[in-house]
């Protein structure tokens, strides 16, 4: 399966517009299943469309295979049928006038694919996905995720080498996308396409994908797996996109950038580290907190302002002075509200951020002496 490489990806709407992607470097690597997460607006979708052949860049170079298929500095451009990607709209976009089968082999058909071998491969695919039965329905007849197995089959039948998905489990309910989450996966091990996924759901990103590419305001933030993405994130904002309950975030400053007072816990938290290093935030995951029922050393007191079941774990309100964070347990916790309580916020648990919200590395801190 081919790989993709991006280089200095631009694309702006017009000469004074702020790009809507701005110069991206990225590669997706051979059967690679990569997912582009960032909230609304951040160019995600549109670096989707450039790779699919659906847009034009307007800067930068897109490479399939080595291959270069958008390469504005040349003037090169191959149109989107002659690039072999598939593209999975995020309204499935089947013929509503066509039964599953028809929808299947549609690709194929323009292909001018031999009929028995049309018929072979369709069959093959709809086995697979688990819609062999419906071939003789029409996608009126069928639920989101029958539709959405139809819509992945109509491209697999068609082979192609790169496999795009534009938030294709968004109209799905809860437990729809639980079932395609883990159809989306069996489909990667067998067919070992490189795939693309766009989401915002960190949550998709995380269970799905081999590699996360974060980004923000056109920009790449970071590019990892998930584990790496959420124990050492390379800067605020994928700190707090990245988690939930979010990461509790503690200023070391006020809001007219003084430093805290002596009873606040971000000052307490910056005690530890040396005078001149500049810290503007800490942050601390909600299960990296520890709660101590009984005196312990280096506990700090908290007070319990709620507790909160969210359904096989909850999430307790703590609160220190004007501080308040939020610890997260799959226990069933022994505390009520207004109990007194310890609480221990490991060093090596803080990640630590300067003024531009950029990660700062310190020996002890933020996951990097368990790394």
């Amino acid at each position: 399966m081919p790989e993709i490489s991006l280089h200095n990806l631009v694309k702006a709407y017009g000469k004074s517009a702020k790009p809507a992607v701005d110069g991206v470097n990225l590669t997706v690597a051979d059967g690679e299943f990569m997912c582009l997460l960032g909230p609304s607006g951040c160019g995600k979708t549109t670096i989707l469309r450039m790779i699919a052949g659906i847009e034009h860049a307007s800067g930068g170079t897109i490479a399939i295979d080595g291959r270069p298929v958008d390469c504005v500095e040349r003037g090169q451009f191959v149109p989107p049928e002659k690039r072999h990607v598939g593209l999975v709209f995020q309204n499935y976009a089947l013929w509503p006038h066509m039964t599953v089968a028809r929808n299947v082999d549609f690709g194929l058909r323009l292909q001018h694919v031999d009929a028995s071998e049309r018929e072979a491969r369709c069959r093959d695919v709809m086995t697979k996905l688990r819609i062999i039965d419906y071939a003789d329905r029409y996608p009126s007849q069928l639920s989101g995720g029958q539709q959405q197995r139809v819509a992945l089959a109509r491209m697999l039948a068609v082979n192609p080498g790169v496999l795009l998905l534009d938030e294709p489990l968004s109209n799905l309910d809860a437990a729809l996308r639980l079932e395609m989450r883990a159809e989306l996966r069996r489909l990667h091990e067998t067919f070992g396409t490189t795939i693309v996924f766009v989401s915002h759901d960190q949550w998709e990103a995380m269970t799905l994908a081999d590699t996360i590419a974060v980004m923000e305001g056109g920009h790449l933030q970071q590019v990892g797996t998930p584990d790496e993405i959420y124990a050492r994130p390379a800067n605020r904002f994928v700190a707090e996109f990245i988690g939930n309950p979010r990461i509790n975030m503690i200023p070391s400053r006020d809001r007219k950038g003084q430093e805290t007072d002596t009873a606040s816990l971000g000052l307490k938290l910056t005690e530890r580290l040396p005078r001149d290093v500049p810290i503007d935030v800490c942050g601390i995951r909600p299960e990296d907190i520890r709660l101590c029922e009984t005196p312990a050393d280096g506990a700090l007191p908290f007070t319990v302002e709620s507790i909160m079941p969210t359904g096989g774990s909850w999430v307790i309100e703590l609160a220190h002075g004007e501080d308040r964070l939020f610890h997260s347990t799959q226990s069933r916790p022994r505390v009520r509200p207004k109990d007194q309580i310890g609480c221990l916020l490991p060093d090596e648990a803080l990640h630590l951020f300067d003024g531009s919200g950029r990660r700062m590395s310190i020996p002890g801190y933020g996951m990097s002496a368990a790394a």
